[in-house]
């Protein structure tokens, strides 16, 4: 499967270009399809599969996710992939199936624990030959990806330390992501507060955006200390929105970035930055 330009417009949703300054423009289908001549690198986001819920589809979840991602890649080609969480419902011996699934993607990917991904940090990075809090450097970008969970499934704040070691290592970088699962500010319901946390990322004016699973009804944007975090809903479980779908995110020029969700059916949540 991929996609021509007519299919790409009516299945892209919620688009927004964001600005180097925080400044967030929304945009229609056509208009991402012309600031995306642009691009200067592109990757795709995708959280909560939940391999193994009882009373859920799981393994047509994780086809249709790499039939899709892998069609979108065909077309609009893709530097890496993010897995931002609840990659398993709970059970350990879900893992190893989900990973063999998530291989199957035709492109690097990288992985972040959640709250459901019960399993200990050791045993995680056996099977990713990742730690749960890892940096990857692209093309003057660096991109964080740190757990907010445990073996318990408790709800955490990411290591404050770690990151600070990781921003002043890259303050130098032209633009900073941070991939954590569950958001820091309850903006909703299943969030948690850490205040510390945003005071962290105001010092540096490189952190471009935050990305957040978790919350499977959420595909916006929320606003902190002019950083986008944003959200992309959910392509497993048995709830949230009504689509499952992908973020995906587009570096333009003068440290801008356009991103929205690809959504298998409708539009939706289009934005840029």
């Amino acid at each position: 499967m991929t996609f021509s330009r007519r299919e790409f417009i009516k299945r892209i949703s919620a688009a927004s270009l964001v600005m180097a300054g925080g400044n967030v423009i929304r945009l229609s289908a056509a208009d991402v399809a012309s600031v995306q001549k642009n691009s200067s690198l592109r990757f795709v986001i995708a959280s909560d599969g939940h391999y193994g819920e009882k009373g859920t589809e799981s393994d047509l979840f994780y086809e249709t996710l790499i039939k899709q991602v892998s069609g979108f890649h065909a077309d609009n080609k893709l530097d890496f992939c993010v897995i931002n969480g609840d990659i398993i419902h709970d059970e350990k011996e879900f893992l190893i199936t989900a990973k063999n699934h998530l291989d199957k993607l035709p492109l690097k990917y990288y992985v972040t624990k959640g709250n459901h991904d019960k399993v200990s940090d050791a045993y995680w990075k056996e099977v990713w030959g990742m730690p749960v809090n890892h940096d990857v450097n692209i093309k003057n970008n660096t991109f964080l990806m740190a757990t907010t969970s445990n073996e318990k499934g408790e709800y955490l704040s990411p290591d404050l330390n770690w990151l600070k070691v990781k921003l002043d290592a890259n303050k130098k970088q032209d633009n900073v992501f941070i991939f954590i699962h569950i958001p820091q500010m309850k903006w909703t319901k299943h969030a948690i507060e850490t205040p510390a946390f945003f005071e962290l990322l105001k010092q540096y004016k490189n952190v471009r955006g935050v990305f957040h699973g978790h919350e499977h009804a959420e595909d916006g944007v929320k606003m902190a200390e002019n950083i986008p975090f944003m959200f992309d809903s959910h392509f497993g479980g048995s709830w949230g929105t009504t689509y499952r779908g992908f973020r995906v995110v587009e570096l333009v020029k003068r440290n801008s970035f356009l991103t929205y969700i690809m959504n298998p059916t409708e539009k939706i949540n289009q934005a840029a930055f």
